[in-house]
């Protein structure tokens, strides 16, 4: 057992924060890795803890280490410290976020979030909304650390989400032009998204000719149906400003839902606090809007 050291108060608090993070992760060189430290600095520290203590809290063994009964009792109590010590500080004295930054592709910036911010403002009027333009979804590692507004079906890897609109397709027109869609040149749109053929084939609907128009972003497409050039199998969620706006209108036709969606995403790191949480959950509620 280790030699019990004078007790000053409480033991230091990078002690517990390293046995907390070793205990939790089962592994010093894991615990070294979180906090940017050696495997020795973490071992040491421990002992340093366990002789403040009095108790050994881990076997150590060549395969290597496992809390012992005393070390399992204390990682819970360690743990909710903690985490209730950084969730009141951040309460108490954190500062507001002064700055939000949301990567996007074009179409997403100008027809998912603009449209959409002016109430998100006004609850957050301190607030700095910074946008990053990426041109192509591949490019979103290089704003690893901003919100994204992500196409796709969830689950990105190293990163926090939830779900803004599950992706439904309809026929839309410019004003007036809806009730003779039919009789319309077809805006071709290329990309990931189902085409018409896709639209007749889950509908029962007969597709309709191709146009002279193709396309390769929604955002053009939609623009291109507002323009009157033509009938476009058109995104509601991206369009829902428009068609409220009377800029454009659904066809009479059937829609396409499709299991794709858009989502906010952000990485774990901007969600750990109460005050981020609640900023997260605004924002998301926002563009849901």
């Amino acid at each position: 057992m280790p030699k019990k050291a004078t007790k000053q108060g409480l033991p230091p608090l990078d002690w517990l924060k390293v046995f907390e993070a070793a205990g939790r992760l089962g592994s010093f060189t894991a615990a070294a890795e979180e906090f940017g430290a050696t495997q020795a600095a973490v071992s040491q520290r421990i002992r340093n803890l366990e002789s403040w203590l009095g108790r050994q809290l881990f076997i150590r063994s060549a395969r290597g280490v496992t809390l012992t009964v005393d070390g399992e009792s204390y990682l819970p109590l360690v743990h909710d410290t903690l985490l209730a010590l950084e969730q009141g500080t951040d309460n108490l004295f954190g500062q507001s976020a002064r700055e939000l930054r949301v990567a996007a592709l074009p179409s997403h910036l100008e027809m998912l979030l603009l449209p959409r911010l002016s109430l998100f403002s006004k609850t957050y009027p301190d607030l700095r909304l910074v946008t990053e333009t990426v041109p192509k979804r591949l490019e979103f590692e290089a704003a690893d650390g901003a919100l994204h507004i992500r196409y796709g079906r969830g689950g990105w890897q190293g990163r926090d989400g939830v779900l803004l609109a599950n992706e439904v397709l309809q026929p839309m027109t410019a004003p007036g032009k809806a009730a003779g869609w039919r009789q319309l040149p077809v805006i071709e749109l290329r990309g990931e998204r189902p085409g018409w053929a896709e639209w007749a084939r889950v509908t029962g609907e007969t597709e309709p000719d191709a146009g002279p128009v193709s396309v390769d972003s929604m955002a053009h497409a939609l623009r291109a149906a507002r323009l009157g050039m033509g009938v476009v199998l058109g995104s509601k969620a991206l369009a829902a400003n428009l068609l409220q706006t009377g800029q454009l209108e659904c066809a009479p036709a059937p829609e396409l839902a499709i299991i794709e969606g858009y989502w906010l995403t952000w990485p774990p790191s901007l969600g750990k606090s109460p005050r981020q949480r609640a900023l997260l959950e605004a924002f998301s509620q926002a563009l849901r809007q």
